[in-house]
């Protein structure tokens, strides 16, 4: 009897002793892993060695973080904080590497009151103080999406961005332009495509040579100077 208790007692350790180890086990193995998922590497490309360190700053929370566990949308809301981006592709590299590929905004104007402050093409406000760009000036109090609509109307009109040298922006929602060679176009706040093709063949008729002044703001009238 005493024998047959001792041998239950015997079995009823070995069997905890089986399973502290195999818990002990488990939780070192899952450590581990967890240990090797860790990101503890981020690597940017696409702006300058400067601006690059300033975004892998921003993100340095990431670091020891599980890479399976890593919100993109958390990544992407800082990211779009850098005015100068256009797009980025964020994908992870397991076991433990963040890739993050940007591409930056391309300058198209610069702000008339202040020409340190540049224009992307994504609509925002960039601060380059050692751009030397030749590029058109804005004037005026817009926003980006005033902006960025006008631009879409130049892309679908024969007119090029390239061919302007000022842009103004009025409170009505009007826009001006100065071209390259000095012609200052009055648009109208509608129609705007067809107006910037009229303008447009105007300009590139030989009988507008000695005018340098185009009024479309009133519908179906048409004043030339």
């Amino acid at each position: 009897m005493h024998q047959s208790t001792g041998k239950r007692n015997k079995i009823i350790i070995y069997l905890l002793f089986l399973f502290i180890l195999s818990t002990t086990s488990a939780k070192y193995i899952n450590d581990q892993n967890k240990l090797s998922s860790s990101i503890n590497k981020i690597n940017i490309t696409g702006l300058s060695e400067g601006k690059n360190l300033e975004i892998l700053n921003n993100l340095n929370n990431l670091l020891y973080k599980s890479i399976f566990v890593i919100n993109k949308d958390g990544v992407r809301k800082i990211l779009k904080k850098h005015n100068i981006i256009q797009e980025f592709s964020i994908k992870k590299i397991y076991p433990s590497t963040l890739n993050i590929q940007i591409k930056p905004t391309k300058f198209i104007a610069r702000v008339s009151n202040n020409s340190q402050y540049l224009v992307g093409a994504n609509g925002k406000l960039i601060e380059d103080k050692n751009n030397n760009e030749l590029l058109p000036y804005i004037f005026g109090e817009f926003d980006s999406h005033d902006f960025l609509s006008f631009k879409k109307n130049i892309e679908k009109s024969i007119f090029s961005f390239s061919n302007l040298k000022e842009l103004s922006f009025f409170p009505s929602g009007r826009w001006d332009i100065l071209t390259d060679n000095d012609i200052l176009i009055k648009l109208p706040q509608e129609h705007i495509v067809v107006s910037l093709n009229l303008s447009k063949k105007l300009i590139d008729n030989d009988n507008f040579v000695d005018y340098k002044f185009i009024d479309l703001r009133v519908k179906n009238h048409l004043v030339v100077k």
